[in-house]
């Protein structure tokens, strides 16, 4: 019979390793001194440290193996009364279950909080892609015209006396070539769209942002704004969700373009930037729209707080929570001599470097 051994890894090891250190020290100040001291309550902060794992079944094991060596350390204890120490027994029994049973509540609160904002943010994304239906169909209608026009070119060549086999080639070569770029837009449109739990891997920002942009483009160009990038040539890679993060993009990119749709004179300027000192990668878009009142600039990531009539005032809210979970910041300041620059800065960790 084939065994097959399944190596089980284990999260957080240098978390672990703390709280059995501790709760081993604990055990010993617990056995060593008299049963009229407890000790044992201090179990609680095991108890509380543990719910950094963010697992509720991590924080039932911890708060069930402490309450084992409260009442381990009952029986090994030497010295006191045995009454008072029985008493203090029970009295930290109960302020480890309390505590671990108000942690798991939290946590569990925590994980529904997350979820529902992790609804909201797809919400927020399907909502942010309808409003580029548009732009997305011009994207696919191009390289499918170019396909039937390459496909009766590659027809012809092949009808003539005698057959161009070289012209028919280089024809059918271009379908692959426009059938591979309409591939691609469908591909960046179903992952921007699909419905999936977050992910944390490596992310490629400068592919992240150009892909954003492709999606964009038509909606740019119908909107008569002039788009340049300032993008590092060697950018860290971050280790993140990559959609969530070009949703972040995404909204911002798509807040400046119709911010600068109403102009009817000036000119209409896209900067989309990402750079980086080392530390961090800071990714702007800056716009030569009309701007924000500066009463405005304290509460344009707050939720329900928007400036558009028919806004929802949820996509820059979204847009922070995702980028605070990233470990970064958003921010948005005035673009001079006019428009707005919203950007988000995140870390760069050791993993990504990696």
């Amino acid at each position: 019979m084939r065994r097959e051994f399944v190596e089980l890894p284990i999260e957080m090891p240098l978390l672990w390793t703390g709280i059995i250190a501790l709760a081993g020290a604990i055990f010993i100040a617990d056995t060593l001194t008299d049963l009229e001291i407890a000790v044992g309550v201090l179990y609680v902060a095991v108890v509380l440290i543990s719910v950094r794992f963010g697992r509720p079944r991590a924080v039932m094991l911890v708060g069930a193996g402490c309450s084992l060596l409260t009442i381990l350390s009952y029986f090994l204890t030497p010295r006191g009364a045995p009454e008072s120490g029985l008493v203090n027994c029970a009295l930290s029994l109960v302020a480890i279950g309390a505590t671990t049973y108000l942690a798991v509540k939290t946590q569990s609160a925590e994980a529904r909080v997350r979820q529902a904002q992790a609804d909201l943010a797809h919400m927020s994304r399907v909502t942010t892609m309808g409003e580029l239906t548009a732009s997305i169909a011009h994207e696919v209608s191009q390289p499918l015209a170019a396909i039937v026009a390459n496909g009766n070119a590659a027809i012809r060549w092949l009808a003539a006396s005698p057959p161009d086999q070289d012209e028919a080639r280089q024809a059918l070569d271009q379908i692959i070539k426009d059938a591979g770029r309409a591939g691609d837009v469908i591909g960046r449109v179903r992952r921007l769209a699909t419905k999936a739990p977050p992910l944390r891997d490596r992310v490629d920002l400068i592919d992240a942002i150009q892909e954003v942009l492709a999606l964009t483009r038509s909606e740019v160009r119908r909107n008569h704004v002039l788009l340049r990038t300032e993008l590092a040539h060697e950018l860290p890679a971050i280790f993140g969700d990559r959609v969530q993060l070009q949703q972040v993009i995404l909204n911002f990119v798509v807040n400046a373009v119709e911010a600068m749709s109403g102009l009817e004179a000036g000119p209409r300027e896209l900067l989309v930037s990402a750079a980086t000192d080392g530390k961090k990668v800071t990714v702007s878009v800056r716009d030569s729209g009309v701007g924000l009142a500066p009463e405005a600039l304290d509460r344009v990531f707050a939720a329900f707080y928007t400036t558009k009539p028919t806004g929802m005032g949820m996509g820059l809210a979204i847009s922070r929570s995702i980028v605070e979970a990233h470990g970064g910041a958003v921010y948005a300041a005035p673009n001079l001599p006019r428009g707005m620059v919203f950007g988000f800065t995140l870390p760069v960790r050791a993993e990504a470097k990696e």
